[in-house]
């Protein structure tokens, strides 16, 4: 029986970025929404979100899949700092926070002109240290991922967190609902996702690019859009591809937008990471599953 492609080449660039003979590979299923995978190198571990379950799982090559916390705030998407430690949106307290070393929590931010925030979503952390987060409303709309609550800020945005003073900057405030975001591998680009159409198909589906001065965002242009479902967690690689996430799987794009290639995955996919020693693998969060594959890119974030 003929095999499945895993693969749609769409310009000649993506051969050069996949690995012809490997394969994907489903290392966990039993999630009811599967988000925020994190890779911690120095634990040789993934981290990832099971939102509705309240819970963080934990991966390992040797060990398999266990608990990591639970309960866990209905938390999403997470990163690492520049120390290492934890940076997690959480939709249940509907508030950004920081696993110290010592395993204690700390919150970062909850709150913007005095009103809550929505439900923050998804986070990076710029190599200058600052924090920078989405806050759409996914996280209050129901009782599945969060807790239902009107919203209490005027807008969806896109804010930048100074940990060190506690400012809280709102950076972008006109997107329908802010998702996955990412830094070009030299910061002077912030990709943000707009995941719009989830609820109302004609809103946006597609991938913002910004400018990054002086810690501010400038130049706003849509970079790329998604064919298929919406663009969710978002990351790049060290040449500068945009890898996204979609409803047939992953889509990748290079720096000047165009799309030149797919993974196929046979779940909606959620959102997605670089890991193991080399950063070449592929883990990516799909509706109940976490799947993995090598390519032969190599993630530009760090730790």
């Amino acid at each position: 029986m003929a095999r499945e492609p895993i693969y749609e080449i769409d310009d000649p660039r993506f051969a050069h970025l996949i690995v012809g003979s490997a394969r994907l590979e489903e290392l966990y299923s039993g999630c009811r929404w599967a988000e925020g995978p994190v890779w911690f190198s120095d634990a040789n571990q993934l981290v990832w979100s099971d939102i509705p379950n309240q819970r963080m799982l934990r991966w390992t090559p040797e060990g398999g899949v266990s608990v990591f916390r639970q309960p866990s705030s209905f938390a999403n998407g997470h990163t690492r700092d520049r120390q290492g430690r934890l940076i997690s949106c959480e939709h249940g307290t509907r508030r950004v926070t920081r696993t110290e070393i010592d395993g204690s929590i700390r919150t970062l931010a909850e709150s913007f002109d005095g009103r809550r925030l929505n439900s923050p979503n998804d986070v990076v952390v710029r190599s200058d240290g600052t924090i920078w987060f989405t806050d759409p409303t996914y996280g209050i709309l129901s009782d599945y991922e969060g807790y239902r609550a009107e919203p209490e800020q005027e807008g969806r945005n896109v804010y930048r967190l100074d940990p060190e003073t506690g400012e809280l900057a709102a950076v972008a405030t006109d997107f329908n609902q802010p998702n996955g975001l990412a830094f070009s591998p030299d910061e002077t680009i912030l990709y943000v996702a707009d995941s719009g159409a989830s609820h109302d198909d004609a809103l946006p589906r597609h991938i913002r690019a910004f400018d990054v001065v002086d810690g501010r965002l400038a130049n706003g242009r849509v970079f790329a859009t998604i064919d298929k479902g919406i663009p969710d967690g978002i990351r790049t690689d060290t040449a500068g591809n945009l890898w996204s996430s979609a409803g047939d799987g992953v889509h990748c794009f290079a720096p000047d937008g165009v799309r030149i290639g797919k993974i196929f995955v046979p779940q909606t996919v959620a959102n997605l990471t670089f890991g193991g020693p080399r950063r070449n693998r592929l883990f990516i969060a799909a509706t109940t599953s976490l799947y993995a594959i090598y390519v032969t890119a190599t993630g530009a974030q760090v730790p």
